[in-house]
């Protein structure tokens, strides 16, 4: 196993809770590498089963995962900060893009042009905030920024879930909900009790888990399954039956 591999010593602001270069000098974190294909995989789903049904919107939310994915498996694999940005940014602008969708769920457009403006100003201030900062200051400005999104979509889809009385919908917000908001825990545990994972299980005989890896499975599992509910309410309140 090579210290630095192919690739040289992290540049990141954040090294995941995977030993680097176990399987290869060419993937710094194989499974976290290969499990962010999930997020690829749900993209190309999302946009071939859904072209011809579901809004631009939506298919440019199933892009913008694919796309996450992709700078995720090149982020893990490399571990460089520049390929960190490839992973996190999508992240941001497909949380932008949910904003939008949630806050404009009713027919016509309830907030008009100022909405996606200022939501793509924001977007250039936390990529910003992102691109010039280093270390654990870029790791916080950008999860917090990134994180407030997430949470305020999360809300949203819950007051969604809570005004609706149709199974289809309650039933999307359970299995998505639930997958979503396990991924996140496992994320923080993964992130928060990495010596425990990485160094006491492993001395005890038991492999490190790899959450990381987990949680981009199940994250995308979840986030299929919101993305689907939110489009199945907005058609019903089109159609004036929701």
């Amino acid at each position: 196993m090579l210290p630095d591999g192919h690739w040289g010593p992290p540049t990141s602001s954040v090294d995941w809770c995977e030993a680097n270069y176990r399987f290869s000098p060419y993937v710094a974190e194989f499974f976290n590498t290969l499990s962010s294909l999930a997020m690829v995989t749900v993209g190309i789903i999302g946009l071939l089963r859904h072209r011809k049904t579901l809004e631009t919107r939506f298919l440019v939310a199933f892009v913008a995962i694919a796309v996450v994915g992709i700078g995720s498996a090149a982020f893990h694999a490399t571990l460089r900060f520049e390929l960190q940005m490839l992973d996190e940014l999508p992240m941001l602008y497909l949380a932008l893009v949910m904003v939008y969708i949630l806050l404009e769920i009713r027919p016509g457009r309830r907030y008009g042009r100022w909405l996606p403006i200022a939501l793509a100003l924001h977007g250039v201030l936390v990529t910003a905030l992102a691109t010039l900062t280093r270390g654990q200051l870029q790791f916080y400005v950008f999860h917090l920024s990134f994180g407030s999104l997430e949470l305020f979509a999360l809300y949203r889809v819950v007051l969604l879930y809570r005004a609706s009385e149709n199974p289809r919908v309650r039933r999307l917000f359970w299995l998505g909900m639930g997958s979503y908001v396990l991924a996140v825990a496992l994320w923080f545990v993964d992130l928060r009790y990495c010596d425990f994972l990485a160094v006491t299980l492993p001395g005890l005989g038991l492999p490190n888990p790899e959450l990381h890896a987990v949680w981009h499975v199940l994250v995308s599992f979840g986030f299929y399954l919101l993305v689907v509910l939110i489009a199945e309410v907005r058609l019903a309140r089109r159609l004036g039956v929701g």
